[in-house]
């Protein structure tokens, strides 16, 4: 049976319909929700913040995939446009998937200031063009050398199919570059690159050691090097980062068995590429491990700062070829820094599977950039700053920001 609060609810509602439909009612929609509605379908914002006291210049920042959703839901990745909201002015970035399918962060090139805030407008359109400044590549023609550039600086380690010859080595190389123009594919192609025809050359010397910053297993008080990798995968490549994976076959170390995998990257506008090292070892406690720069023979400008977690070394002079500038940042610090076994060495002990993080690169005095021991130091002082301050990442929405920090 239906009680009379239910027949005069049906009453009301056919009266209210008449009442609409005779145009007697009208609704007034809420303007901020209306107003945030269109928004979030045609365009989105991203604050990002610089609370420290350390400019970003030209650096490129990861703003995650879940940022970007948050602040646009109705983005649309092939027609993306950037602009600063204060200028308009168009920003270059690029779709990072680490491999996967799907997007994982928004890469964009900026340059920060200490203390300041800038607003990323995100919206439908033809995205504007960017230059490529950042690429990596197998290079089968040269005994499987792996080879990777930015705008400023170029380096290479080697393949199994260097073990064994005369001219093997082990560690990190370095192209010197002057130009901003990516110049792998063309070096290779040439094989003239130890000779400098204006845009830089190749004179950095590795051999048998860890080069510009590799990483090796300390025993028996001697450096022990994992040797050269076997397979590799590109993640991304370009415009703004390009990285990529290194596996290396099973080594055995006496009774300790050390699988290796080694992930790069490198951005435009950096000296440095930040390396992940995950080294699965039997047996599991944790084991003895070194990054290292080769030293050469002549008096030496080396300087730690444990503190800053900082390696640095500034080479002599190599006759008219110019002068290298060496250096690796730790994120967390270091139990050791010390110089042996004619290496600059930053050690530690890793546990089995537990990914160890360091970034580690160059600079040449002739590229004009950095062009002494202490502008090579202030420049690793800086990043390591960054690393200490990061930027904090928010997305703009109706309800407010939710801030995320990031590089």
């Amino acid at each position: 049976m239906r009680t009379t609060s239910y027949l005069l609810s049906q009453a009301g509602r056919l009266a209210l319909l008449l009442l609409l439909l005779n145009g007697g009612l009208c609704l007034i929609p809420n303007p901020v929700t209306a107003q945030s509605a269109s928004r979030s379908a045609t365009s989105g914002q991203v604050r990002i913040m610089n609370p420290g006291t350390t400019p970003w210049t030209q650096a490129v920042l990861e703003i995650p995939w879940s940022v970007v959703r948050q602040a646009y839901p109705a983005v649309d990745t092939t027609q993306l446009q950037i602009v600063q909201a204060s200028t308009g002015e168009p920003v270059p970035y690029q779709f990072e998937r680490r491999g996967q399918r799907t997007v994982q962060n928004l890469l964009v090139q900026l340059t920060v200031a200490p203390k300041q805030t800038i607003l990323l407008t995100l919206r439908k359109g033809q995205p504007a063009p960017v230059a490529q400044k950042t690429y990596c590549r197998f290079v089968p023609e040269r005994y499987d050398d792996f080879a990777w550039e930015n705008d400023r600086i170029a380096f290479r380690i080697y393949g199994k199919s260097l073990n064994g010859r005369s001219d093997n080595a082990y560690g990190t190389d370095v192209w010197a570059k002057r130009t901003s123009q990516l110049v792998i594919n063309d070096w290779y192609k040439s094989g003239d690159y130890h000779k400098d025809h204006g845009q830089g050359l190749d004179y950095y010397q590795v051999g048998l050691t860890l080069g510009a910053g590799d990483v090796g297993i300390w025993l028996g008080d001697s450096i022990n090097y994992i040797h050269n990798y076997t397979s590799w995968q590109v993640l991304d490549n370009g415009p703004l980062r390009s990285t990529f994976r290194v596996r290396f076959s099973p080594y055995q170390f006496g009774p300790i068995t050390v699988n290796a995998i080694k992930t790069f990257s490198l951005d435009a506008g950096s000296q440095l590429s930040r390396i992940e090292v995950q080294l699965a070892h039997t047996p599991s406690q944790p084991l003895p491990i070194v990054v290292g720069i080769t030293l050469r023979p002549e008096p030496r400008q080396v300087r730690f700062d444990k503190s800053s977690g900082i390696m640095s070394y500034w080479e002599p002079a190599h006759g008219n070829d110019g002068t290298l500038g060496i250096g690796c940042v730790f994120p967390v610090p270091m139990a050791t820094l010390r110089q042996q076994r004619n290496h600059a060495l930053a050690g530690t002990a890793l546990p089995s599977d537990k990914p160890f993080v360091y970034y580690s690169g160059a600079a040449w005095d002739k590229a004009g950039q950095i062009t002494s021991a202490d502008a090579w130091f202030a420049y690793l002082q800086s990043y390591a700053n960054q690393l200490r301050q990061p930027l904090v990442i928010s997305a703009e929405t109706a309800g407010g920001s939710a801030p995320r920090k990031g590089r």
